[in-house]
């Protein structure tokens, strides 16, 4: 006999968790017409249930032991939003070996320990549903997993950082510098006290670790994913960027090339025309060329108390409906069988294929140009544009350089030589370029 209704444990009731309760409250009877069945949360585990929420619930559904949930064999799926590596997977674990579905919005979780959750939930039959992990409220995940699973992934570009969109969007629409607005936006509530794993990539690393998996079925070790933050972006950079036509952007591009895969985060200009150029504030976005369906472009709030809770409670819905039919592991959690899961094979970043930008810092005198035509010209790499501003004879003037598509590889040996010369000061700033127009 078939379940009549659907019951949840709640662990962690932070932020993410409260929305989650708020939606389940507000939106009762319109989940009930779509599922066909009351969804009935029974227990809210949390550190600290004394704290005030934004919502209110019946105190008895709360308490401080999880075991309440783990051990309940009426809850059919345990939610886990208490992010981190410890307890959380403990928890989820347990949840697995104990015959319940899971969902969760940990995606630093999944992305380190994913490989032996997902083993463990296809072993015990059980599903495992990430959506709120990565771009909040836009359903990538179901995306690629579903919508997309009759194609071969060609390439994802993705915005998956609401924090460093928003820090570059203030850049370039209030011209201040990196660590004015920084500090603005912590004021704002944009950016964590400590924002390293938003500026320096790290959250976006995550996020396109499990992208990687679910298109191309490889695991993928975080370490080797290359990655660069957007705290040495300069607003001399967001301006010479607007004058050729790019606005930057922290991308997370992918990329299959026959049995390698070109996976980096990093810094990108961006052309105007790209609808990439144009996803602004604390949004997310994705652009995914399949062989079949060629584009296909998602965009939406990448975080946030309602946003990420829309999420968790689709995939809620999705497990729900499939204990109804009395069926579960329907569509596996990371697209692919596991047992056909393979490690990936990366793209070294040094035989990457791209465009390029320069800012050097040499000094106002004769031949400075040619001297760096001349070195990038024995590297075989080809200049698109120049550009050149103010004479301080004697002193440091700025020069700007684009390129032709050049190999990373002499790129970099080529910048290596030019910041050694008497007449440039500093290191020259590199920033990657993804403009199609350009040979």
């Amino acid at each position: 006999m078939l379940k009549k209704n659907i019951y949840l444990g709640l662990i962690g009731f932070g932020n993410i968790g409260t929305g989650v309760v708020k939606l389940l409250k507000e939106n009762a009877e319109i989940l009930e017409q779509r599922l066909g069945t009351k969804i009935i949360l029974k227990k809210i585990v949390d550190i600290n249930i004394e704290a005030p929420r934004m919502v209110a619930v019946d105190p008895q559904l709360l308490s401080t032991d999880v075991n309440e949930i783990l051990n309940d064999p009426e809850i059919d799926i345990v939610i886990e939003l208490v992010g981190g590596y410890d307890p959380a997977l403990r928890f989820l674990t347990d949840a697995l070996k104990k015959g319940k579905h899971v969902v969760t919005a940990n995606k630093a979780l999944l992305a380190t320990y994913g490989n032996e959750l997902f083993q463990l939930a296809a072993k015990q039959q059980r599903n495992i549903c990430f959506e709120a992990s990565v771009g909040g409220t836009i359903p990538i995940i179901k995306t690629i997993r579903e919508g997309l699973v009759a194609n071969r992934i060609k390439s994802v570009l993705g915005i998956m950082n609401g924090t460093s969109n928003y820090i570059l969007t203030k850049m370039t629409e209030e011209k201040e510098d990196f660590e004015t607005v920084l500090k603005e936006a912590q004021k704002l509530g944009f950016a964590e006290a400590d924002p390293t794993f938003d500026i320096e990539g790290i959250d976006t690393a995550h996020k396109l670790a499990l992208v990687l998996t679910l298109a191309y079925g490889k695991r993928v070790p975080l370490k080797e994913l290359y990655r660069e933050g957007i705290s040495g972006i300069s607003q001399q950079d967001v301006e010479f960027a607007g004058e050729l036509g790019y606005h930057i952007k922290l991308l997370a591009i992918a990329r299959q090339h026959d049995e390698l895969i070109e996976a980096r985060i990093h810094p990108t200009m961006v052309p105007f025309h790209h609808l990439l150029a144009n996803v602004n504030g604390n949004y997310n976005a994705f652009h995914i060329i399949g062989d079949a369906s060629d584009s296909v472009f998602l965009s939406g709030q990448g975080a946030g108390m309602m946003p990420t809770a829309s999420a968790v409670i689709s995939d809620v819905i999705d497990i729900s409906r499939d204990i109804l039919k009395g069926t579960s592991w329907r569509i596996p959690a990371r697209s692919f069988q596991e047992d056909v899961i393979q490690d990936i094979n990366l793209m070294p970043i040094e035989n990457i294929i791209t465009h390029y930008y320069f800012r050097f810092s040499a000094l106002d005198h004769p031949g400075v140009l040619s001297k760096i035509a001349g070195i990038l010209a024995e590297e075989n790499i080809s200049i698109a544009t120049v550009i050149q501003k103010g004479r301080k004879k004697g002193q440091a003037v700025p020069i700007v350089m684009t390129t032709h598509k050049s190999q990373e590889k002499n790129v970099r040996q080529a910048l290596e030589k030019i910041d050694r010369l008497d007449i440039v000061q500093g290191h020259t700033v590199l920033i990657r370029i993804e403009d199609d127009r350009l040979p």
